[in-house]
């Protein structure tokens, strides 16, 4: 595989084979038992689709092989198949308790098998999936079993949703990444158990709706008590490391109600704290049954489209006007791609952003772990969540050159039957499974308070049915705002009118419905050898010096971005928070040791837009 010049940052020397992803992989529904599966696993790559008789060496995991931090630095191929083993330790369940085995996320297609048998298999590689292992397990008198995991990945070469994934990276295309690449655990659950929570913060009517599903025996009818009061600094940690909290020492709740599996609540808070990346106030949730016990959070925000004093539609946050300033976020990073070397990485890149006045991220064509917006949550980040793409090779004569020029002169086309093969969509099962995809994501992601947006399609990359794709997203999720076509190839639907602007000029036609939205601009260039990836240079508008950078990203935002706003501009999306490889635009380096532009201005400037909104 060949090597970029940069493969590491601050925090690569802090991941050991011992100490890698030790954080609670789900923070929004935290159970005291806990069994970290990341550390070093065996490998193999073959072409068989049977288990290999030798096993190449050791990776590790939660890292894909193509990545530094893995270990390996070796890409699987199509015609592939990589093979993980590891041998984990039997727990002592108790009598009438299951044991879970969670896969954060497995990219792109995988077999699990417990002790030589088949356990389940999984398609697609950026969503979570659960297998019970019970009854597939040894007597009590084994001490361990053999976990057994077979991957395939074929990228780029079909109609899987891969994001911006490429077995021949390049521009604006990155290192195509393979198999395990967020957390494996295991947890302990009675019988029956909470296997999910849905919390709707209703606004207007000053309560929240709680709907809890139960799996296992007799679950349907299972009564429950919801336990509800304000997080406090212990919530933070016991989200790190529930095993070091006790479940008897948490504070007194604010209020107590019963609910009924199955069943949808509605749980009166008058008074509530609404939440604002300002004040990012959460609720604690403790759920509880005879036997089972989760911890959740929740926040109370609304989010809708709104006609200001001058008549334009505008974004509003808890009933006020309220202007998103972004960043477009990829989610990459030199020592482990897909996946950040540790929590704190994570964490850095949403401080650093906020830092400088931003307060809102798109995270584009990627689903991050659950800690990543966790993380949005309790600090305070709105974030627009973009669907991954998929389909067949894209076809850039057309979804790129020619669609920035229709964009220009405010044309377009149908996405309909008519259009699948342009938009690279013509296999019936790859529209299936993109639906598949995008009810999964609203339902894994539903309950994370920053979320405020969903993108379901961007720039026509594998895009058709838009429209229907913004219907169904509205029936799955009402509480959030949807841009169904950001950047171009407008079907007339969702909340927003969303805008690329990188070339040509930026045209401003207020609707009467939707909201205008800035969701990607900027992506000025200044490329520093020590801490770039490769000696390739990608982006728009090359700049040598912090100094020139930073005039021109002042000029960008008075000249253009400024006066949009107050043309009916309620959101902007500046292209990008760091590096990724080829491209060289970043507000930080890919490293993530420079911020490139003058902090101050950024800070300025921000704030000037905020100030735009106002009457």
């Amino acid at each position: 595989m060949k090597k970029g010049i940069l493969r590491s940052t601050r925090w690569s020397r802090q991941v050991t084979k011992d100490q890698v992803w030790e954080e609670y992989p789900r923070p929004a529904m935290v159970r005291s038992s806990y069994y970290n599966l990341n550390g070093e696993w065996d490998y193999c790559f073959s072409r068989s689709a049977h288990k290999p008789e030798h096993f190449t060496g050791r990776i590790l995991v939660p890292f894909s092989p193509e990545s530094p931090l893995s270990g390996v630095e070796r890409q699987l191929l199509p015609g592939e198949y990589l093979w993980y083993r590891r041998r984990v330790s039997r727990p002592s369940l108790k009598k009438g308790y299951r044991l879970l085995l969670h896969f954060g996320a497995v990219d792109q297609q995988c077999r699990v098998f417990i002790g030589g048998k088949a356990a389940g298999r999984h398609v697609g590689g950026y969503l979570p999936f659960s297998l019970d292992i019970t009854d597939l397990l040894p007597g009590e008198g084994s001490p361990d079993f053999e976990l057994l995991l077979c991957v395939r990945d074929l990228s780029d070469t079909s109609w899987y949703s891969r994001g911006k994934q490429k077995l021949k990276r390049g521009g604006m295309f990155y290192t195509a990444q393979s198999g395990i690449w967020q957390s494996v655990w295991m947890e302990e659950v009675p019988d029956p158990y909470i296997a999910s929570v849905r919390i709707t913060p209703d606004f207007d009517r000053a309560c929240c709706r709680i709907l809890v599903h139960m799996a296992g025996k007799e679950a349907a009818r299972h009564s429950l008590t919801a336990s509800i009061r304000p997080e406090n600094d212990r919530d933070a940690l016991l989200r790190d490391h529930p095993l070091a909290f006790p479940e008897d020492a948490s504070s007194p709740a604010l209020l107590t109600a019963s609910l009924t599996a199955g069943r949808e609540t509605a749980v009166p808070l008058p008074g509530f704290h609404p939440w604002t990346p300002e004040d990012p106030f959460l609720y604690h949730l403790t759920l509880e049954t005879r036997e089972d016990r989760v911890e959740c959070y929740f926040a109370m925000r609304k989010c809708e489209i709104g006609t200001d004093e001058r008549g334009l539609p505008r974004l509003y946050l808890n009933h006020v006007p309220y202007m998103q300033t972004g960043v477009l976020d990829q989610g990459y990073w030199p020592d482990g791609l897909y996946t950040a070397p540790c929590d704190a990485a994570l964490r850095y890149d949403i401080l650093a952003m906020k830092s400088l006045g931003f307060n809102m991220l798109r995270k584009h064509m990627k689903i991050e772990p659950q800690r990543w917006y966790y993380h949005c949550d309790r600090l305070g980040m709105l974030v627009w969540q973009d669907m991954v793409c998929g389909g067949t090779s894209y076809r850039h004569w057309f979804v790129t050159y020619l669609a920035t020029l229709f964009n220009a002169f405010h044309l377009t086309i149908p996405d309909g039957p008519a259009s699948y093969r342009l938009l690279s969509r013509r296999e019936k099962e790859g529209r299936r499974q993109f639906y598949r995809e995008m009810k999964t994501t609203v339902r894994t992601l539903f309950n994370h308070p920053s979320i405020v947006c969903w993108v379901p399609f961007n720039e026509g990359w594998g895009q058709f049915n838009a429209k229907k794709a913004a219907d169904f997203l509205r029936l799955l999720d009402p509480s959030r705002l949807i841009d169904h076509a950001s950047g171009w190839f407008d079907q007339k639907a969702g909340d927003l009118a969303s805008l690329h602007y990188y070339f040509f000029s930026l045209k401003i036609r207020p609707e009467t419905d939707r909201a205008l939205a800035l969701t990607e601009f900027g992506g000025y260039t200044w490329h520093i050898p020590q801490h770039s990836y490769s000696r390739r240079q990608y982006g728009y508008g090359k700049y040598k010096s912090r100094s020139s950078l930073t005039e021109g990203y002042r000029k960008l935002l008075t000249r253009t971005v400024l006066p949009a706003v107050k043309k009916g501009i309620s959101a902007t999306v500046y292209t990008q928070l760091s590096d990724v490889e080829d491209e060289v635009n970043g507000l930080l380096t890919y490293d993530r040791e420079i911020l490139k532009p003058d902090a101050d201005t950024i800070r300025q400037l921000n704030q000037a837009l905020r100030e735009a909104l106002r009457p």
